[in-house]
């Protein structure tokens, strides 16, 4: 993970709750440090709303969008405990300012914005309703969510509007004017112009049932996508009645006329509903391409692990290898049966013509689990001379590295893209 972005934030965060303590420190303690609560809550949900813009450039800072996304709720839920300690600890300017039915007006809809704000990251927070098996359906989710920006329009009049004193420094002003805008522009930009500015238009060439996995092939049609082996896109198919967009990696190298594929497991509505919904022909929406779970040529012993579906990023991986790349690679493909293997034969194939990548398939259901001692003795490697890139459920990888840790062969590196559509 790289710590630039979230790093960044923070300091972000904290300058501007500085730069209110700074200013209004003159006019008591008690006001500066509500000052302070109520800058900081500013600037994280600007930056929030900035993130779910989905910045190509600054997804980099963050490792992935993945993790780009953990920092974005953890700046929610910064925003809302900061904008609590602003409403609990309220600056007390009066004698200080002149007081206007516009900053009157202000502070009551400061209330409004709290309210709001609490019963919006509530909903966000909640994937399962507690003590149930309930959960909150995901275009519900998605569908509230879209107010935040409303609200945080209202929260930047609060800021903008409320009574100050006259002869008070306006550089705090102006930056918090300045990330409202920013914030706001990021808001109108994701509900308003992303939609169709950014996605690119395929057509369904082919789809093929490997049991529980829908391959799909795509070709495009206008402005081709170009990604790297283990990126993925956000897929909608409008025209299919399955508009909300969902994160697949694409499971394919790059091809010169933009064509790729793509492997979907039937892990919920969605994904269950998608082969009976598509058909050669149908129209598709791609978003992307996003993720920095890439492959790592400088890296002379890799070993590449798959949990079920996780295959997807090696596939590509394997597909994009050249005659000049010569590094030792182990895949080791964890599934439950054999049959779930849908692209074994493609990656036996791919092996035959690499013969530093080794290939092994291992399935519970008849060879027993795969555990971190059978793990080191598939690889012909020592683990603690590798690096260990990974993808599928986190129980897995946290038994395989936690078991190699303790046999003293915990690999140099450990890489994993953990993305979730919430």
């Amino acid at each position: 993970m790289s710590w630039t972005g979230p790093i960044l934030a923070t300091l972000a965060v904290l300058a501007t709750a500085a730069l209110g303590l700074q200013t209004y420190a003159p006019y008591g303690t008690t006001t500066a440090v509500g000052v302070a609560l109520g800058a900081g809550s500013i600037t994280a949900m600007s930056l929030a709303l900035m993130l779910s813009a989905r910045p190509p450039r600054v997804e980099r800072l963050f490792g992935g969008l993945d993790r780009m996304y953990g920092v974005h709720k953890w700046l929610g839920i910064a925003a809302l405990a900061l904008m609590i300690g602003h409403n609990t600890i309220e600056p007390d300017l009066e004698g200080f300012v002149r007081e206007t039915r516009v900053g009157e007006f202000a502070a009551d809809v400061g209330e409004i914005a709290l309210n709001g704000f609490i019963g919006l990251l509530l909903i966000s927070w909640i994937k399962r309703i507690p003590f149930t098996r309930l959960e909150l359906p995901w275009p519900i989710w998605r569908f509230t969510h879209r107010f935040t920006g409303l609200l945080f329009a209202v929260a930047a009049f609060h800021q903008l509007a409320i009574d100050k004193p006259a002869d008070v420094d306006g550089t705090l002003s102006l930056v918090l004017n300045a990330l409202c805008l920013a914030g706001l522009a990021a808001w109108l930009f994701t509900q308003f112009v992303a939609p169709f500015l950014r996605p690119r238009h395929f057509v369904l060439e082919r789809i093929e049932r490997h049991g529980a996995v829908t391959e799909l092939t795509l070709r495009p049609q206008g402005r081709a996508m170009h990604w790297q082996a283990g990126q993925f896109a956000f897929v909608s198919a409008p025209g299919a009645g399955m508009g909300e967009p969902h994160p697949f990696t694409i499971a394919s190298a790059p091809a010169a006329d933009g064509s790729l594929r793509l492997g979907i497991k039937a892990l919920g509505d969605w994904t269950r509903r998608l082969p009976a919904r598509l058909a050669p022909g149908q129209r598709v929406k791609m978003d992307g391409p996003y993720g920095r779970f890439v492959f790592r040529p400088r890296v002379p012993r890799q070993v590449w692990l798959a949990g079920g579906i996780g295959i997807t990023p090696f596939l590509a991986w394997a597909e994009a290898l050249t005659d000049a790349d010569q590094q030792q690679i182990a895949l080791v493909w964890a599934v439950t049966t054999r049959a779930e293997a849908f692209a074994a034969e493609r990656l036996a194939g791919i092996a035959a013509r690499h013969p530093n990548l080794t290939l092994h398939v291992v399935a519970s259901a008849e060879d027993g689990r795969l555990t971190a001692e059978r793990l080191a003795g598939l690889v012909p490697f020592a683990l603690r001379d590798a690096a260990l890139f990974y993808c599928g459920p986190s129980g897995l990888r946290d038994a395989i590295v936690s078991g190699l840790k303790a046999m003293g062969q915990r690999p140099r590196r450990v890489h994993s893209e953990a993305f979730e559509l919430r």
